[in-house]
């Protein structure tokens, strides 16, 4: 069998405070519904730790109308660093997310009125789908897009995160690796401008090559149905000289700290991985555990150094309080969960 990708598992987002994040995502973008926290220590990233374990904090959440996760990541024995500089459009590295929406103008006037940092009015996109773009309190980056793929319900208008702008120093090396590794192999646009749409962002007036990537066939797998469709936008700067966004910092700093896909048949896709030079750089073995969770984690580098996580997941928490967990290990691996047992896990969801 080869690897199954399911989707977007989830976006790694590092944070001061694990509390204040968890609780302003859910707030804001309906990030209400926790699968794991865990409070350890993080003794498997030390390629990018410094070569040090480190004490962390982790909440993993996720929203039933639709798309991934957060994972909500903080360091307790030490603390996050900042990019040391405002990142721009085009430096390199995890820029922006793309967060769903079934009504985008909605979403932006429910922002408005909770105070948050606007960074452009609604207008659309090169291929006419209405967009906005945000920052959260912790100088993140987002784009709340219209979307018409949807899971469950919600009290909000917004769904999980779809996508990211990645910055790249060559598309068409960056375009391989996509296509090739994580099946986005359809071109949505590829354009060379500057964007009267993204000119609300840090740097935004800067002229870049900008190539919109999905997949063109339908994502299978457990998850599938929750996570839904997904979107990578490489953006290579034109008349500016990029920086990494991450330069002299560790994994779990404050920022976008990796893209993670869930995943089936670990062993083939390291085979893919390997065969297109982009071999795992950690590998945390197919009996980690984190939380209530558990599975096979992994990461790759793109080819500019942004870590790309791998999950094959193992076991989810149902509902904790009634001790149900579910042994994917006992399931075909591209069939997908049953979207009652998936919508059970809303009984877990924390109100305000």
């Amino acid at each position: 069998m080869t690897y199954i990708i399911s989707g977007i598992q989830q976006i790694g987002i590092g944070v001061a405070n694990v509390h204040e994040g968890f609780k302003w995502y859910r707030q804001h973008f309906g990030m209400d519904v926790p699968v794991f926290e865990e409070a350890a220590e993080a003794n498997l990233m030390l390629p990018y730790t410094g070569g040090q374990a480190h004490q962390r904090h982790a909440i993993l959440a996720v929203n039933l109308k639709g798309g991934g996760g957060f994972e909500i990541w903080q360091y307790t024995s030490r603390t996050p660093q900042p990019c040391a500089f405002q990142p721009h459009l085009g430096d390199i590295g995890l820029f922006c997310a793309k967060i769903k929406s079934n009504d985008v103008n909605a979403s932006y006037q429910f922002l408005k009125a909770k105070g948050v940092n606007l960074l452009s009015a609604v207008q659309k996109n090169p291929v006419g789908i209405l967009h906005f773009f945000m920052s959260d309190p912790f100088g993140n980056l987002f784009e709340i897009i219209e979307d018409d793929t949807w899971f469950g319900k919600g009290y909000l208008n917004t769904g999980g995160p779809i996508g990211m702008m990645i910055g790249v120093k060559n598309t068409e090396r960056s375009k391989t690796f996509y296509a090739t590794i994580l099946g986005y192999d359809k071109v949505v646009y590829e354009q060379e401008d500057s964007f009267n749409d993204l000119s609300g962002l840090p740097g935004g007036s800067v002229r870049c090559k900008r190539t919109l990537l999905t997949h063109s066939k339908p994502r299978v797998g457990p998850f599938a149905r929750l996570f839904g469709n997904s979107y990578i936008e490489l953006i290579e700067a034109i008349n500016y000289t990029p920086r990494s966004i991450f330069e002299n910092r560790f994994w779990g700093d404050l920022g976008f700290i990796h893209l993670c896909f869930d995943i089936k048949n670990m062993s083939s896709l390291q085979a893919a991985c390997e065969k297109a030079g982009h071999p795992f750089t950690v590998d945390g073995g197919a009996g980690f555990e984190m939380g209530e969770a558990a599975g096979h984690f992994t990461y790759i580098e793109d080819p500019d150094g942004s870590l790309i996580e791998f999950v094959e997941t193992k076991k989810i928490p149902i509902l904790k309080k009634w001790g149900w967990y579910l042994d994917l290990r006992k399931r075909a691996p591209e069939k997908p969960l049953p979207n009652w047992m998936l919508k059970a896990m809303g009984l877990n969801r924390v109100k305000d």
